[in-house]
């Protein structure tokens, strides 16, 4: 998946080796209100979303008419094989989409989702919530009842106890998911879309052998993004403690109270990352304080996997065929192209 702010592209190869693309226009929205610090940020990380869900269906439609064409029986045993991991899978995706999403602000809203892709979708990212949100912070307050450290919930320790607890969980989910074979073979495709974004921003010929070189490390990843929310929330969490009411209801109702005020102000944690990782990436990719974005870049090792050349293929063609409407060497397609191979896509329009 590519995009840029006049074009978004997804590709994916079928099992006889041709490249299936899609295309959507984008109409640039950096402007007016949505173009403002903090509202762009929140904007963003809605259409990190919508995007790559978009990215990761059409994916999954382009496997079923495979499976389709596949002898019956043989699709059967495949289907079998792969519900065991399908809810897990299903429950990541928001996850998923933000890890290996840049969060750059696009320019388009995607069509709305059906119904029950919306309902899957409002369940995953409660299970987010659940597993990012409430369980670090209610390991925090065991924590601070067990080893006796009677911690205030407002209080800034309190906030780095849970933050340490949320990366821990996050690093731990991200190496459980990992193992599951449909996500393995995602972060490959993660890792080939920043070698050839690198490929692209060192200004060579966007070809395999160009991108086969590169890193898979890049400032602007969506993983880097997470790592620094759960870094970012210490600071805005610890600032919106003071302001807790006291009901005297005991640590159970402080901990309930805080996880609720918590909720809406997660937009805003999100919003101010944004702003903040775009300043590291340009201002601190090289030199000394890259050091601030190593954290992102050691969990990025387990989000993106060294791809294969047919994988860098799929992602060189999609940023081939973003890089061709931006520059306005081509126009959006307004139906699905089939190309037999990436030469063939390569070729001058």
């Amino acid at each position: 998946m590519m995009r840029s702010p006049h074009a978004f592209s997804a590709v994916v190869r079928r099992r006889d080796g041709s490249l299936v693309v899609r295309e959507r226009p984008m109409v640039d929205v950096r402007r007016g209100a949505r173009a403002w610090p903090i509202v762009r940020g929140m904007v963003a990380l809605v259409e990190a979303l919508k995007l790559g869900s978009q990215a990761l269906r059409f994916s999954a439609e382009i496997f079923e008419k495979d499976l389709a064409e596949e002898d019956k029986q043989q699709a059967a045993a495949k289907a079998k094989a792969a519900s065991s991991t399908s809810l897990l899978s299903a429950l990541a995706l928001p996850i998923i989409q933000l890890m290996t999403a840049e969060p750059e602000l696009p320019a388009q809203a995607p069509a709305d989702e059906p119904k029950g892709k919306s309902l899957m979708g409002m369940l995953s990212i409660a299970f987010a919530i659940g597993l990012f949100v409430a369980l670090p912070q209610a390991f925090a307050a065991g924590a601070s009842s067990l080893f006796k450290l009677n911690l205030d919930v407002r209080s800034p320790l309190f906030q780095l106890l849970t933050a340490s607890a949320k990366l821990t969980i996050l690093v731990g989910y991200m190496l459980l998911i990992r193992r599951l074979p449909e996500i393995y073979r995602v972060f490959q495709y993660h890792g080939a879309e920043h070698k050839s974004i690198f490929t692209y921003e060192s200004g060579v010929e966007l070809t395999v052998e160009n991108a086969r070189t590169r890193t898979t490390l890049h400032p602007r990843c969506g993983t880097t993004f997470i790592v620094m929310v759960a870094l970012v929330s210490i600071f805005v969490f610890s600032a919106l403690g003071p302001f807790l009411p006291q009901l005297g209801l005991g640590k159970l109702a402080d901990n309930v109270l805080f996880f609720l005020l918590k909720l809406p102000f997660l937009p805003l944690v999100a919003a101010i990352t944004f702003e903040l990782q775009r300043l590291l990436a340009k201002y601190c990719s090289t030199g000394p304080l890259s050091v601030l974005l190593w954290p992102g870049f050691l969990v990025q090792k387990i989000t993106t996997i060294e791809p294969d050349d047919q994988q860098l293929e799929v992602a060189l063609s999609a940023l081939l065929v973003t890089l061709r409407v931006e520059k306005g060497e081509a126009v959006v397609r307004e139906t699905d192209a089939a190309f037999p191979s990436y030469a063939a896509l390569a070729e001058p329009a």
